[in-house]
């Protein structure tokens, strides 16, 4: 495992501090607040400490306040109901006492079923696209001088976009947006890693499919960006340390609100996950 990897998952093993509560550092993306994947994962991984035999099947927050990455973050878990096949956490996150975030996370022991899917679309493949962090070498001169340290540093999610957005200058394009990603280095074989990881990662390049449209990306001048809402459907067993592919699509957008869905595909075409968000995009 890469030492940048290594820190993630340190990230996300909560230390207890009492009767189903927990705290989680906070890491400085360069975003100005806590990046909202840290603690959509962060939060996963508290209610998953609380549950015995059975993995999270969805996930449904809200994010009721910006969270500051450089203070801890205190996780709080409510044990709702542990039924014959389903197990609810309810999660509320805080910092210096005040609500972050609230979610609820729905558990469920292995069973067989009905199965169907979507086919996986016909995209390019990962081996011949360049990563985000090649892309952000090439424009390194023209980023402001301020943000350069923390847009140059090591990612353990690896993303290699197609038809990737210049964010200095953006193209109005179609709300559609695809990515191959993958967790730098060999993870341990855990499935709940692997569940907290994706949500963390889920919440990368989620928000500009609803910009796609207008031809403008969080950088531009005048924006005000933020997640409100995030949701995840488990479907099936993956792992974060092979390639994913995150097809997204914005069907709407009105009200200063994006309105953003995702399928996450194995390399092999298995639909393993599927995303859900809502978006503050106003223009100041």
């Amino acid at each position: 495992m890469l030492e940048v990897t290594r820190k993630l998952v340190e990230l996300l093993d909560l230390s207890p501090t009492g009767d189903d509560h927990f705290q989680g550092d906070s890491e400085d993306l360069g975003f100005p607040n806590v990046f909202g994947g840290q603690v959509l994962g962060q939060s996963l991984m508290a209610a998953c400490r609380t549950v015995e035999g059975r993995l999270p099947h969805s996930l449904h927050a809200y994010f009721l306040r910006p969270g500051n990455h450089s203070l801890p973050i205190d996780y709080e878990v409510q044990r709702v109901r542990d039924g014959g096949s389903f197990s609810v956490r309810r999660v509320i996150a805080r910092q210096d006492g005040k609500e972050i975030l609230t979610g609820a996370m729905s558990f469920q022991g292995e069973e067989s079923g009905y199965e169907h899917q979507f086919e996986m679309p016909a995209v390019a493949g990962y081996d011949d696209l360049a990563s985000e962090s090649d892309y952000v070498a090439r424009l390194m001169p023209h980023i402001p001088e301020k943000m350069r340290d923390k847009l140059d540093r090591e990612r353990p999610i690896e993303i290699r976009p197609i038809d990737p957005v210049n964010p200095l200058k953006p193209e109005a394009k179609p709300p559609y947006k695809q990515s191959w990603l993958r967790a730098q280095g060999e993870l341990p074989d855990d499935p709940v890693l692997h569940r907290c990881l994706l949500a963390y990662a889920s919440d990368f390049t989620f928000l500009g499919t609803s910009l796609h449209p207008h031809g403008v990306t969080f950088m531009s001048r005048n924006m005000q960006v933020a997640s409100l809402d995030h949701a995840i459907w488990f479907h099936r067993d993956f792992r974060m340390d092979d390639w994913l592919l995150y097809d997204k699509d914005s069907p709407s957008a009105s009200g200063g609100r994006g309105f953003n869905r995702g399928n996450f595909f194995s390399r092999d075409g298995v639909l393993v996950a599927s995303t859900t968000q809502e978006a503050l995009i106003r223009q100041r």
